[in-house]
């Protein structure tokens, strides 16, 4: 299985695309997330992800830099229904407060001869906390982060050879989620800047970590690949480099600080 990071960032980044990701198996893909504007569409054209192979997305919550792309993917792919350039269907998974939010911007922005596959062959799957679909022939397991500022899940996916990958979501781990989390492989936990420029970033008042906290919790539950992500920006240039060296303090697996566009066979 490849994982290809196609952002990185947090909301208000600039220098770097808003965090999301996607999952391929051959011409199998499924997406997470789809940042915050239409540069979804260049960069999985980059990762060389055809908009006609994208039949999975999940969207973990609300915010526009997780949100707003999906919009974009919603009008292209109904776009090529209409043509005859995209055969079976689109599945949207989120949990059921998103949808009439996805339902009303689309309704807004995209024309009726593309809203109208909404419902038919574009499906918006609502999805509870705990419960688990086959996507792109792997069981993905959704669970609530119970987040304190939008409704959020995150998910645990069974990869080929029972490789267990967990994304927490872009807020801390909860430990009301450790059922889920325990004894992945490799975990997705967001970081919003280096512990050392709390001061200047303010993370907690956003209800964010920073790579200590992250590295410290991957440390307490023994997760051998951590992969740090929905970051800031001024640092691009080193982030790898000073992610790394705060991190290795308090973790002591394998720490990845990708830069967008990164990709991972696990």
């Amino acid at each position: 299985m490849k994982l290809t990071i196609l952002g990185t960032g947090n909301a208000a980044v600039t220098e770097v695309y808003n965090t999301c990701f996607a999952f391929s198996d051959a011409d199998r893909h499924f997406l997470v997330d789809a940042g915050g504007g239409n540069q979804i569409l260049k960069r999985l054209k980059d990762a060389g992800i055809p908009l006609k192979d994208i039949h999975d997305i999940f969207i973990t919550h609300e915010h526009i830099d997780h949100l707003l792309g999906l919009i974009w993917l919603v009008r292209m792919i109904g776009q090529n229904m209409n043509k005859g350039k995209y055969e079976g269907d689109l599945r949207i998974y989120c949990h059921a407060d998103l949808i009439p939010v996805i339902k009303t911007i689309t309704d807004l922005t995209i024309q009726k001869k593309v809203t109208k596959h909404i419902g038919e062959r574009i499906q918006l799957i609502p999805v509870e906390h705990g419960e688990t679909r086959e996507i792109i022939g792997c069981p993905v397991t959704f669970f609530d982060i119970y987040s304190t500022k939008a409704k959020q899940y995150g998910f645990t996916i069974m990869l080929p050879g029972g490789v267990k990958f967990t994304c927490a979501g872009d807020e801390p781990y909860n430990e009301k989620d450790y059922e889920f989390v325990k004894g992945s492989d490799w975990l997705m936990h967001e970081a919003f800047c280096l512990y050392s420029e709390a001061d200047e970033f303010g993370p907690y008042e956003k209800h964010h970590s920073t790579v200590k906290e992250a590295c410290q919790t991957a440390e307490e539950l023994q997760i051998p690949n951590l992969i740090l992500y929905h970051t800031e920006d001024k640092n691009i240039a080193r982030r790898k480099e000073l992610y790394t060296n705060e991190g290795k303090e308090f973790y002591h697996g394998s720490l990845y600080v990708p830069d967008d566009m990164e990709t991972f066979e696990i």
